[in-house]
């Protein structure tokens, strides 16, 4: 019985330590990318492509660039679909081409920090070093999303231009503030219906 707890002593760290844990980390945070889908959405219901209602369409995304363009460009086609456009999937088909463009889709980061921020002290003769911890007396962070598209309208046939749209930026944000160490709250405009 004794030659057994014994054995069962000296095995338990050996298959502690075969036992392995995975964890995943996405390139980008789902934050991030609520951010920029929320100031995309936004940005896209301000467009007024000053089209007639009811003209066949062809919506160019060839100029558009930026991270999450395809979800941005889909939210564009809503937009024009909203104000009574018909959409076509070919250029030949179309009574009015609309061009799109981004002049910004991505995100900021804002911070400020009273207080001691977090450092690395070496340990000596450890070979390692340990982390301080931050200290803040009073500390914001600000994440934006921020969005700006312009379209330019032309007729498919003459090739003469209808009409322009560069609404004003759009923006999306949420907030931390730490107050006196350990007092926090956060505020943000992701699950706000837009208007």
């Amino acid at each position: 019985m004794a030659v057994r707890a014994l054995v069962l002593l000296f095995a338990m760290p050996a298959l502690a330590a075969c036992t392995s844990m995975r964890n995943t980390e996405p390139a980008r945070t789902a934050t991030e990318q609520l951010l920029l889908s929320t100031a995309a959405e936004a940005q896209a219901q301000s467009l007024d492509f000053g089209v007639p209602a009811g003209k066949k369409v062809f919506v160019e995304p060839a100029n558009f660039e930026g991270y999450d363009a395809k979800y941005a460009v889909a939210a564009i086609r809503e937009q024009a679909l909203r104000k009574g456009l018909h959409l076509v999937q070919e250029k030949k088909d179309a009574e009015c081409i609309i061009e799109i463009r981004a002049g910004a889709l991505s995100a900021d980061q804002k911070k400020l920090l009273v207080g001691i921020p977090s450092f690395d002290l070496p340990v000596p003769l450890a070979g390692g070093a340990f982390t301080f911890p931050e200290i803040a007396f009073y500390k914001r962070q600000t994440d934006m999303g921020v969005a700006k598209f312009s379209a330019a309208a032309y007729d498919a046939k003459e090739g003469t231009l209808i009409a322009t749209a560069s609404p004003a930026p759009s923006a999306s944000y949420t907030k931390e503030t730490v107050l006196l160490f350990f007092i926090s709250w956060s505020d943000d405009n992701l699950n706000r219906p837009s208007d």
